[in-house]
């Protein structure tokens, strides 16, 4: 389902009769209020969104999508006849993944359509590591614990990638020294068990995932001990 918020009833209608055409499934608004309420009953593939609203305009609709946990993903494609530079870059500052200036051609407009949704379903497609509570997503760099994110630091989310990868497998010190820090003539340092221990604690409850293999290295167990 493709959502389109446009007042302007005739491109609206054009658009919506276009988009069927091409096979998708779309429905138009013509006021955010009728807009927020068909979010509430479903969420859309995609969302092609006009600047120029009544009630509130489409760049603070933008931005409630972006802050919403749920929509933070929702691709879209912003309607507008303002055509500066500037209002494009803003527009795609606050998170809009195309941009389309009015007049537009109905080709052109399906094939934006196109690029977007392959592009959504790609980042779709992204790796997802869990163990247990722990889950991680590597493209957007998050590591959620019973949901709640964490904040790491670049070393301890490489380390943490890494023992997911190979979850149940214990990875010994060096190959750990060598791909997180490339320190291969520095064995004895307290590096690695310093950033593990923080990376632990960090990781609350899920922390005991993280075990030690004495005399050999670390690895991450599939549930809690």
């Amino acid at each position: 389902m493709i959502y389109i918020l446009e007042d302007d009833d005739s491109i609206r209608k054009l658009i919506v009769y276009a988009l069927e055409s091409q096979g998708y499934e779309a429905v138009g608004f013509g006021t955010p209020a009728a807009f927020w309420e068909a979010m509430r009953q479903r969420e859309p593939v995609l969302v092609l969104l006009d600047i120029m609203l009544p009630q509130e305009d489409g760049l603070s609709v933008l931005t409630k999508l972006r802050k919403n946990e749920q929509t933070a993903d929702l691709p879209v494609i912003m309607l507008t006849a303002k055509n500066t530079e500037y209002d494009r870059a803003y527009g795609l500052d606050l998170g809009a993944d195309d941009y389309i200036s009015k007049p537009f051609g109905m080709m052109e407009l399906a094939a934006r359509v196109r690029a977007v949704l392959r592009r959504s379903e790609k980042a779709g497609r992204e790796p997802e590591y869990r163990a247990g509570s722990l889950q991680m997503l590597p493209a957007r760099r998050e590591v959620r614990v019973d949901g709640s994110s964490v904040q790491l630091t670049f070393k301890e989310f490489e380390l943490l990638r890494l023992l997911l990868e190979a979850r149940g497998r214990v990875l010994t010190r060096d190959i750990l020294m060598d791909r997180v820090w490339d320190l291969a003539a520095e064995r004895e340092n307290r590096t690695l068990d310093v950033h593990i221990r923080t990376l632990r604690a960090k990781l609350g409850s899920a922390g005991a995932l993280v075990e030690t293999v004495r005399g050999v290295g670390y690895r991450l167990r599939e549930d809690t001990p």
